[in-house]
């Protein structure tokens, strides 16, 4: 790659699928997780800074604000700091705002696992030939599934051999048609990684989201520095629809081109995903922190400073944090949202 190319990492999602650890102020992305380092902290070092990619630009809530800057204190950032949350067009649309023209802009959600970093980068090199031509690239994920938590991007036709023009946004299917599209072959899972001119964005959301431009430009124009960090207004922000860019921009564009790839990705969605990532023992178990065992197979046990003792259970996660205790079969992972509610509510 020649040009420089400049990282907007999305910091903002509460990563409410794995309570009780990711809430508040240690959201998903700030955990340790999967790996020696943060979800968050991974995403930083996967587009270092030097002759390829500029100094991110991280976009978060300003509960955010103190954890981004403790896991970035070495290292040099921006952030633009959201005063409400307002999905992540409006984010995205900020962070065009501020952008020069022909800036490549390579979005990044802060929360997920890239193992193959050589697979990614390459895929970035033929991303960055077509954000060139004036297409807005997608990085669609080479299905090994037929997942139903993911939504999917149809293929079109080749534009040469760095990608294909998008044919189609599918929503999250039910499981038949999850099983058809990977027997279909031409369909990846969408991973929410974005590469495009700040130009093309821009002249793209005027046309098909015009309300959510002009609101983030205002806030910008209207915000307040503070060091490192550029806090946009909230008065001006909170007139931002909110809405996501696949829904706002990539589904109604006519010149969205999607780049496959297969990169060891996975967007550590729920609890299932972290046990079938994690290291496990010869009964299948993966555990952390003091727990006992008996009998017991498949499961995830993360003690959290508590000592935790399992006999004769299989396939279940307990989760402890604080007060906080989460005993559920794995297969219901994506249910934690109903405690996580009922939590809050209570708390």
């Amino acid at each position: 790659m020649t040009t420089m190319i400049q990282p907007v990492i999305l910091c903002g999602g509460a990563g409410t699928r794995l309570w009780p650890e990711s809430r508040g102020t240690r959201a998903k992305q700030f955990l340790l997780l999967h790996g020696q380092r943060s979800l968050f902290r991974q995403t930083v070092e996967r587009t270092p800074a030097g002759p390829d990619f500029l100094p991110p630009i991280v976009l978060c809530g300003d509960g955010h604000v103190a954890m981004v800057r403790e896991q970035m204190n070495d290292r040099e950032e921006a952030l633009l700091v959201e005063p409400i949350p307002r999905n992540t067009a409006a984010a995205i649309a900020l962070a065009v705002a501020q952008a020069d023209a022909d800036t490549l802009l390579l979005v990044m959600p802060s929360d997920h696992v890239i193992a193959d970093i050589p697979a990614f980068h390459a895929a970035i090199a033929k991303g960055v030939r077509l954000a060139q031509q004036d297409w807005i690239v997608t990085f669609g994920i080479t299905p090994d599934s037929p997942e139903t938590g993911f939504g999917y991007i149809a293929a079109g036709h080749p534009l040469g051999e760095d990608g294909f023009a998008v044919d189609r946004f599918v929503e999250k299917p039910p499981l038949a048609d999850a099983e058809a599209m990977l027997a279909a072959g031409g369909y990846s899972w969408n991973a929410g990684i974005f590469l495009f001119r700040a130009a093309r964005m821009r002249d793209a959301m005027l046309t098909h989201c015009r309300p959510i431009f002009e609101a983030a430009d205002r806030a910008l124009a209207a915000g307040m520095r503070d060091g490192d960090a550029l806090y946009a207004d909230a008065i001006e922000f909170a007139k931002a629809p909110s809405d996501s860019i696949d829904y706002a921009v990539m589904e109604k564009d006519d010149r969205v081109a999607v780049v496959p790839v297969a990169m060891g990705w996975s967007d550590l969605g729920c609890w299932h995903t972290i046990h079938a990532l994690a290291e496990k023992d010869a009964a299948d178990n993966a555990v952390t922190g003091d727990a006992f065992l008996h009998d017991s197979r498949g499961n995830l046990v993360r003690a959290g400073g508590r000592r935790v003792s399992i006999l004769g259970m299989d396939n279940i996660a307990v989760i402890v944090d604080g007060d906080d205790i989460l005993i559920l079969p794995l297969e219901r992972s994506q249910e934690v949202r109903a405690a996580a509610k009922a939590r809050e509510r209570n708390a």
